[in-house]
């Protein structure tokens, strides 16, 4: 099958031109960059919140999210996180890249999933993209649990920028048996 469409988008990723010289430059100090965080990152004893590349205080790349619990009349906990991303996460132009916005999904449903007292991890996440996400604007997530049943915890989040709905995301999650999380917890820090 051939397209014979006009790309219009030609070296929005894919690269038509070697790097200039201040783009080498800048390079060389992003990995320089990314060697300190490294660093940084792997304090012994810091906890998963400061470590978090999607939260974490002593994480350099993580973009800060201020996440708040609140209890509704009906006993339902709800997540709200509220963030606003810079240049650094842009996809389409002038917007929050998408696969940013999932790994905030991720983090907020994350936190909800966790209020059930037997946390677990991420087995699948489904986001709906309804709306641009824009860069430099105060957007809000809002998370909580939909249901438990046995160690599946399902929960519903979504991402606003006033009152437009950006995007909607939906994430199972199974409780970590203790002995899982134990494991885990030594293969980090071998």
């Amino acid at each position: 099958m051939s397209n014979n469409t006009p790309n219009n988008f030609a070296g929005f990723h894919v690269r038509q031109t070697p790097m200039t010289a201040d783009e080498k430059v800048r390079a060389e100090r992003a990995q320089v960059i990314r060697n300190e965080i490294e660093e940084i990152v792997s304090v012994e004893g810091a906890s998963f919140l400061d470590r978090s590349p999607i939260i974490g205080a002593i994480n350099p790349i993580a973009m800060p999210m201020t996440i708040t619990t609140s209890t509704d009349e009906n006993g339902r906990v709800n997540v709200v996180g509220n963030v606003t991303f810079g240049a650094a996460y842009e996809g389409p132009p002038g917007c929050v890249h998408g696969g940013v916005i999932a790994a905030y999904f991720d983090e907020v449903c994350g936190v909800a999933q966790s209020t059930t007292g037997n946390p677990g991890m991420t087995v699948n996440l489904t986001i709906d993209y309804r709306a641009p996400t824009p860069l430099h604007k105060s957007l809000e997530f809002r998370a909580h649990v939909v249901s438990t049943e046995k160690r599946k915890i399902i929960t519903y989040a979504s991402l606003h920028h006033g009152e437009t709905l950006c995007a909607e995301a939906t994430g199972i999650f199974v409780s970590m048996r203790p002995e899982i999380f134990e494991r885990l917890t030594q293969l980090r820090e071998a």
